[in-house]
């Protein structure tokens, strides 16, 4: 599907649900025209000032099937009860750049299938109660989803060892975490 070159270029960004993978993204990505942030795909509702297009695009459940049917996505799973994938078109329109592709645990173990050039970064938390305390301050989620996304990262943080780099984001330090990417990727 994609040649060797292309998925060097490609970063599978991944790691428990609130453990600051986007904030990295963007400090990242800002400023820095040779990084994409591919689009995901998703049947969720937008958070608050999410907007569609621009963090994720946006879709019913019969439009994401649409997409699935038609082809459109590179990878997708069905994840706290909502689909979300990877639009193909992400990869296909950004040759030059350096595309981040943001996803959950099981989506990056099936993009290791498809894209096993690629490089593969899990985001982990320093602690299970300071990723807690991050899915409080977001302001977005119950406390049952967050319970339930505490489960699901421990499972993900005992699934991290295949990854090729593993970078702790403390609370704090952002730029930290930031830098380690940046030179991780030679940007």
């Amino acid at each position: 599907m994609f040649s060797k070159s292309v998925q060097q270029n490609i970063v599978i960004i991944s790691g428990p649900s609130g453990v600051g993978k986007d904030t990295i993204m963007e400090k990242l990505s800002f400023n820095n025209p040779k990084v994409h942030i591919a689009i995901t795909a998703t049947t969720r509702p937008p958070r608050t000032a999410e907007t569609n297009g621009v963090n994720h695009f946006f879709y019913s459940k019969s439009q994401f099937k649409k997409i699935m049917d038609n082809d459109e996505l590179l990878e997708s799973a069905f994840v706290y009860n909502n689909y979300y994938g990877v639009p193909k078109s992400e990869v296909y329109n950004y040759p030059s750049h350096i595309i981040f592709i943001r996803v959950d645990v099981q989506g990056a173990r099936r993009l290791k299938e498809i894209l096993p050039n690629s490089i593969f970064v899990f985001i982990m938390p320093q602690s299970l109660s300071d990723l807690k305390l991050r899915l409080q301050k977001r302001h977005e989620n119950s406390d049952d989803d967050i319970e339930k996304r505490l489960r699901e990262s421990k499972t993900e943080i005992n699934d991290k060892e295949w990854f090729d780099h593993i970078i702790v984001n403390k609370s704090g330090h952002l730029i930290s975490s930031v830098n380690k990417l940046s030179k991780l990727l030679g940007l």
